[in-house]
């Protein structure tokens, strides 16, 4: 922008770390060598935030006037400059202006894709670049985009020394940043402590937010009562109870883990331990054939997989960057986290966790095993150095947080509001239909002859029997018990039965539906009790903890959901890929499963 000469106001965000490391800029000064207002800004706290929207407004409402500076480059980069400058004037009469034609040099010579993509038209240009930059390579023995960066980190370090001033000395900081960083960083206790921070989050995850869930649950019963009590029996009841509030309440009732845990990661980010996670693992991660810079995209896909595959745009090297966009959807996202709720509390209660923890961490090592994989046989090449600069560690800010935090939130209830609704919806329609079933048995009659007799504890019971065998035939005779048990048999020999067939077909639109189809399926055929309403218990009394754990771990790895297959073929270039991700998770997901249950019941 500079360069270009567009109106401009610069905003100098985190002064209260400058002013922490002893240092301050002077502003107006800065301001009029870049031609442009200086504003010193903290997004954290949001100081200079009115100062700065004023300015902008100021700049705006100006008549426009490109004022380009000239940035002064290396020799040999300016003698290369001038001579593709005389070129595009050439090829452009009049169409350009002098500091024009020199941006789009300067563009070209970088071998920036755009620009050549819309001189490629003009072949001479196009080949007297590329003898440019052989030439200039060749010369400096480094490539071009390296010599121009060089050149300009000069022009603001001679910028600096113009306006920065040192009022403090920063050695105490410096001291306890050192200090943190022997520890935390260290060969044999980094690693130790990095992993016990993380079974801290889940953990807390987990226990903390048992409380708020149990609120929620009731809430979430009591709605439904009020509900059935105010509307008459038929279609409409059982759409709104069965069907919207069992599926939409069985998942919202997750927030609250959802809140605390990215309440963690925010905390981590926001106080600089995050970025020296990347550090520290970064060896581990080239021991696996990827590259440090992964680490961040990684720890993003623990909140959702799409931007996280987006984050990877960041990674120079295109194989780290394949690698690590495929290895993403291995990340337990938000969305598998109330699966793994709900199972670990259901089979796994007095550890829940630790189950969750250990969920987290087989994310991380499948993550690591499939790079190996894809780096050996898939991806091939060879790894790259990575270099990261550590941000100073300071207190986070309890806004930033909050923020943080807020913002996770609302993506969860937008999904849960949009993809959840609906989903749910359709499963209850899809396990209601059709109405006309072909019965087994006459369980009208059966009912009508017990309510008839005398009443009795034993009537009670069996008329409460009957209800239950026509509810489960029905279910199997829907449109969605026929589905489901035409696939079962794929999933059979993992101990998965055809309701767990139902919860796998459709976390393929959105994990988050997982936890509502089941919801929506056991709001039928449960006793009337307060006990046996909750969600557990029903799928206590269907798999064992060790079928339940294989399907935790197959939820954990079979396919992204739509979102992440359509970014992954967006970001990868190609279908290629994404039906690759698909095939892959899928099949890895199917072995590791059947592993579990094979060499678990060799044990049981």
């Amino acid at each position: 922008l500079i360069e270009m000469g567009r109106p401009r106001v610069y905003a100098l965000n985190m002064v209260d770390e400058m002013h922490k490391k002893g240092y301050s800029i002077d502003c107006e000064e800065l301001g009029s060598m870049l031609d442009g207002p200086v504003i010193e800004t903290v997004a954290t706290t949001g100081q200079g935030m009115e100062q700065l929207l004023d300015a902008v407004i100021r700049v705006a409402e100006q008549e426009r006037q490109d004022k380009p500076m000239r940035i002064p480059y290396d020799y040999h980069l300016e003698e290369a400059i001038d001579r593709v400058q005389v070129l595009i004037a050439d090829l452009h009469p009049g169409a350009l202006e002098a500091q024009q034609s020199r941006w789009l040099a300067i563009k070209l010579l970088e071998g920036d894709d755009d620009m050549l993509s819309r001189e490629g038209e003009h072949g001479v240009l196009i080949e007297m670049v590329r003898r440019e930059r052989f030439d200039l390579a060749r010369t400096h023995s480094e490539d071009v985009e390296i010599m121009f960066a060089d050149s300009r980190y000069g022009f603001i370090h001679g910028l600096l020394l113009e306006v920065r001033k040192k009022s403090v000395d920063p050695v105490k900081r410096m001291q306890t940043t050192r200090l943190l960083d022997s520890v935390l960083l260290h060969r044999s206790l980094g690693m130790p402590l990095f992993l016990g921070l993380m079974w801290l989050m889940f953990e807390t995850t987990f226990t903390v937010g048992a409380y708020p869930m149990d609120w929620i649950d009731s809430g979430v019963g009591w709605i439904s009562d009020i509900v059935s009590s105010m509307l008459p029996a038929g279609m409409i009841r059982d759409l709104l109870v069965d069907g919207i509030i069992a599926g939409v309440g069985g998942t919202i009732i997750f927030l609250p883990n959802i809140v605390i845990l990215f309440f963690f990661l925010a905390f981590f980010s926001e106080s600089g331990y995050l970025a020296r996670s990347a550090f520290l693992l970064d060896r581990v991660m080239h021991t696996f054939g990827m590259h440090g810079k992964a680490f961040i995209p990684l720890v993003m896909g623990f909140g959702c997989n799409v931007p996280a595959i987006m984050a990877t745009r960041t990674i120079e090297s295109d194989r780290a960057r394949l690698i690590a966009i495929l290895v993403n959807p291995f990340m337990a996202c938000t969305a598998r986290l109330p699966v793994f709720i709900l199972f670990a509390g259901a089979f796994f209660a007095e550890w829940a966790g630790t189950i969750v923890f250990m969920m987290y961490l087989l994310s991380i090592l499948i993550a690591f095993g499939a790079a190996v994989f894809l780096g050996r046989f898939v991806v091939r090449g060879s790894a790259e150095p990575f270099v990261m600069e550590l941000p100073p560690y300071r207190m986070p800010s309890l806004r930033a947080v909050l923020f943080h935090m807020w913002e996770k939130a609302s993506d969860f209830l937008q999904k849960v509001a949009g993809v959840i609704l609906i989903g749910s919806t359709v499963l209850w329609f899809l396990q209601a239909f059709p109405k006309d079933v072909d019965w087994s048995q006459d369980y009208a009659g059966q009912i009508a002859t017990l309510e008839a007799a005398v009443q009795s504890e034993a009537n009670d019971a069996a008329i409460l029997k009957l209800h239950h065998e026509q509810d489960r035939e029905h279910l199997e005779k829907s449109y969605l018990g026929r589905t489901a048990l035409t696939v079962a048999p794929v999933f059979a020999p993992l101990g998965f039965n055809w309701k767990d067939t139902v919860a796998i077909l459709t976390g393929v639109v959105a994990k988050e539906v997982v936890v509502a189809s089941y919801a929506v399926i056991y709001a039928q055929g449960e006793d009337a009790t307060e006990e046996s309403d909750s969600l557990r218990n029903a799928l206590a009394g269907t798999m064992n903890p060790l079928v339940a754990f294989a399907f935790m771990v197959f939820i954990l790895i079979y396919v992204p959901c739509l979102a992440t297959i359509a970014v992954i073929r967006r970001e990868a270039g190609s279908w290629q890929w994404a039906g690759f991700s698909v095939a892959f998770s899928m099949s890895l997901a199917w072995v590791l499963a059947f592993g579990i249950i094979t060499i678990g019941g060799l044990f049981a």
